[in-house]
Order: structure tokens, then C-alpha cells, then sequence
């Protein structure tokens, strides 16, 4: 079995999509010690910053019953 917090595949690739973005040398760095200054991962971040633009994702977010 699956141990709790270890990313379960199966159920991921059901429910989840994927992106994967490009930046120039250095901008990781850059991207990952602000977020990791705002208490996200850069993957939250991204969402959270997706969501304020995208008033079709802000919309998905609300309805989510989680």
C-alpha cells in the first residue's frame, strides 16, 4: 500500500492534468525562494497565480467539493 503524503499515481493521473513550463537559467531559483518566502511550492503558486488571472479556473476552484 501507499504510504500517507507519497503521491499516489494512479489517483493523479485520474484527477490531476499536467503542465510543464520552460524558464531561462536562474528564474527557478528565483521563483522557487519567493514562493518558498509566500508558504507555497512553486506548483501552488503557479495555481494560485493561474486562478487570479483566469476567471474560468476562479470559477472551477469555488464549485470544488473537496
Amino acid at each position: 500500500t501507499e504510504s500517507k503524503g507519497i503521491p499516489n499515481n494512479k489517483y493523479n493521473s485520474k484527477n490531476y492534468d499536467s503542465l510543464r513550463i520552460v524558464v531561462k537559467k536562474g528564474k527557478k531559483a528565483i521563483i522557487s525562494q519567493y514562493a518558498q518566502e509566500q508558504g507555497k511550492s512553486i506548483n501552488g503558486l503557479v495555481n494560485e497565480l493561474l486562478e487570479d488571472k483566469i476567471p474560468q479556473l476562479k470559477v472551477l476552484k469555488e464549485n470544488r467539493t473537496e
